[in-house]
């Protein structure tokens, strides 16, 4: 079997960081010179919009063009390059071509200067406050139940038994098909600790599994499975979830949605594809417009001026000091 020496080799380059930085940050991951940008960027002032407190770091591969980074960095996101991580030439064929690029995600168990990260793809788009997930339990992997019902399944046994873990009494796993499966999460959402011995774990066992359909998700199930924790669906909502599990869903308590059905991406929308013509899916793309489009919640309007004002009311105080006669002193760093 082909080594993935390629994928070892090369360090990512982290932006010089503040000393008083977060041990904890959404991150989510960037390849190519499309327009997926906009999703990132969408991404970056939902969680401003919620009043998250932590900061959006972006996984970049070297693909993506300068203009990006520079959009990203001016909404206040911390862009970090990464170097591309693949299986085995050999066996990349297994896996659906437009999936390979996402095995490079595994390079965010890198960023070991955060205790813990909350990972989102760039098509997700966050409605609510999601922080108290950073103080779900330690030593797990934290996401939503996955969907099975969807054409993209075809090639699975799951999908030609009709069998689905949002609805596992519908239709019961038959005896003749082997032992029943673990739960499957969907990978567009995670909470997840980085760490370097886990980083290096998962190259080590890329190397030796033959890739699937789902590519990096496929793989992350494969080495979670012992560790998956399963959180409610309000965290992830895949929006096949719409029209196959609707008793699944309330919409009104929803605090992510995933907009990863076939022609649901906002920045592409034309409302033509299958399921797309719902007044659901029109509302769920206009809000995430709604979002975007929103110039007050861009970094240098929501925040900066912010970050201004405490600084005027610092300069103020220390002024006001100085008028009474009271000299400012300078300690010692701390040990």
């Amino acid at each position: 079997m082909a080594p993935v020496a390629a994928a070892v080799d090369g360090a990512t380059k982290p932006n010089p960081e503040p000393e008083d930085q977060p041990s904890r940050a959404y991150v989510t991951f960037l390849a190519g010179t499309g327009d997926y940008v906009k999703g990132v960027v969408g991404l970056a002032k939902g969680l401003r919009k919620a009043k998250s407190k932590y900061p959006l770091v972006v996984a970049v591969l070297p693909d993506v063009p300068e203009d990006h980074r520079s959009i990203l960095v001016d909404q206040g996101c911390i862009v970090r390059e990464i170097e591309p991580v693949y299986p085995p030439e050999n066996q990349t064929q297994f896996a659906m071509a437009y999936y390979v690029i996402n095995y490079s995600k595994l390079r965010i168990w890198e960023f070991v200067e955060y205790n813990k990260m909350i990972y989102l793809d760039g098509d997700i788009q966050v409605f609510d406050n999601i922080d108290h997930l950073f103080d779900l339990p330690n030593s797990f992997f934290h996401a939503v139940m996955d969907c099975f019902c969807e054409k993209t399944w075809s090639h699975s046994p799951l999908y030609e038994i009709g069998y689905c873990q949002q609805c596992p009494n519908k239709v019961q796993w038959p005896d003749h098909a082997g032992p029943k499966p673990p739960l499957y999460f969907n990978a567009g959402m995670f909470v997840y600790e980085p760490s370097l011995r886990t980083y290096r774990e998962l190259l080590e066992t890329l190397g030796i599994t033959p890739p699937t359909p789902f590519a990096d998700q496929d793989f992350l199930n494969m080495y979670f499975k012992d560790v998956y924790k399963s959180i409610p669906n309000v965290y992830n909502l895949v929006l096949p979830m719409l029209w196959r599990h609707p008793e699944n869903v309330e919409l009104d308590t929803v605090k992510v949605v995933h907009y990863c059905a076939a022609g649901s991406k906002p920045w592409q929308y034309t409302g033509k594809e299958e399921n797309m013509d719902r007044d659901d899916i029109k509302m769920l793309v206009k809000r995430w417009w709604d979002i975007y489009d929103d110039e007050s919640l861009d970094y240098k309007n929501a925040v900066a001026p912010e970050e201004a004002a405490k600084q005027e009311n610092l300069e103020q105080f220390l002024g006001a000091l100085s008028e009474a006669g009271v000299r400012r002193i300078t300690g010692p760093p701390a040990a």
